[in-house]
């Protein structure tokens, strides 16, 4: 019971800006930590909701929600994944070799294409989180940063990893990969299934959008740099968020 605790600690404070205690990040303390990396999806949708209903109680309208909702997930995250975006978005667009696209990853200088990219990314979230106001709307958001993090996880432990060192490696060799499979496509699967209780149609899409970023994430990450990284999780992670905004803002509309 003790290293379940100690892995949900260690979850919390990798993957997100929450205090938590500080404890020894051994093999044992960290096998289960993957099992909890969720959690911090369910925090972060749970604030927008909330986000999102104290706006409709006040009528703070609608860019006041979607700039806001927008900066929630780097408040939580320490703005980690989004890292990834950027770093990722300059390695693909240097058109370099495997072994030169990694070196970039590592690089901690920020290139012009990070830049563009970061920008880009964060006006069109918050571009379409304008059009998200529904209740159900909201509950469908919520879900796909818990979803986006199953994902992230479940890549950890089925794909190949493009290095032999970083922390990336390190939680999916300390990580007990069965029990991992086994919880995080449990949380997936019920999920996908509350998305489409919620919305039958724009739930299902959500679905099959989330697992077509997942697809594509790992084909381009073994094409290209010879199996993935934590920045390209984090450009994954990024991706599949968007999709879930996307999908919600503009079928929300139509439908």
């Amino acid at each position: 019971m003790k290293s379940v605790i100690n892995s949900f600690i260690i979850a919390i404070a990798m993957y997100s800006r929450i205090p938590m205690p500080k404890i020894t990040w051994s093999q044992k303390n960290m096998k289960y930590s993957l099992c909890f990396f969720p959690v911090v999806g369910a925090v972060i949708g749970a604030l927008i909701y909330l986000w999102g209903r104290v706006c409709m109680a006040c009528g703070f309208g609608q860019v006041c929600f979607a700039l806001v909702g927008t900066v929630i997930p780097m408040i939580i995250t320490g703005g980690i994944h989004l890292d990834g975006l950027m770093d990722t978005a300059d390695a693909l667009h240097s058109y370099e070799g495997k072994e030169k696209k990694l070196e970039i990853l590592k690089d901690p200088h920020v290139g012009a294409f990070a830049v563009m990219a970061l920008v880009g990314y964060c006006i069109l979230y918050a571009a379409v989180l304008t059009q998200i106001w529904k209740t159900d709307h909201l509950l469908l958001l919520a879900f796909g940063f818990v979803i986006s993090r199953c994902l992230s996880g479940l890549s950890l432990v089925w794909f190949r990893s493009a290095r032999k060192d970083g922390l990336l490696y390190t939680f999916s060799s300390t990580a007990h990969k069965q029990t991992v499979r086994v919880v995080l496509v449990l949380i997936l699967g019920g999920c996908f299934i509350s998305l489409i209780l919620i919305s039958p149609v724009i739930g299902a899409v959500m679905a099959l959008a989330a697992m077509w970023v997942w697809t594509y994430y790992y084909y381009m990450s073994r094409k290209l740099f010879g199996g993935i990284t934590g920045d390209l999780a984090g450009y994954f992670l990024s991706l599949c968020e968007l999709s879930s905004v996307l999908i919600i803002g503009f079928m929300g509309r139509v439908l």
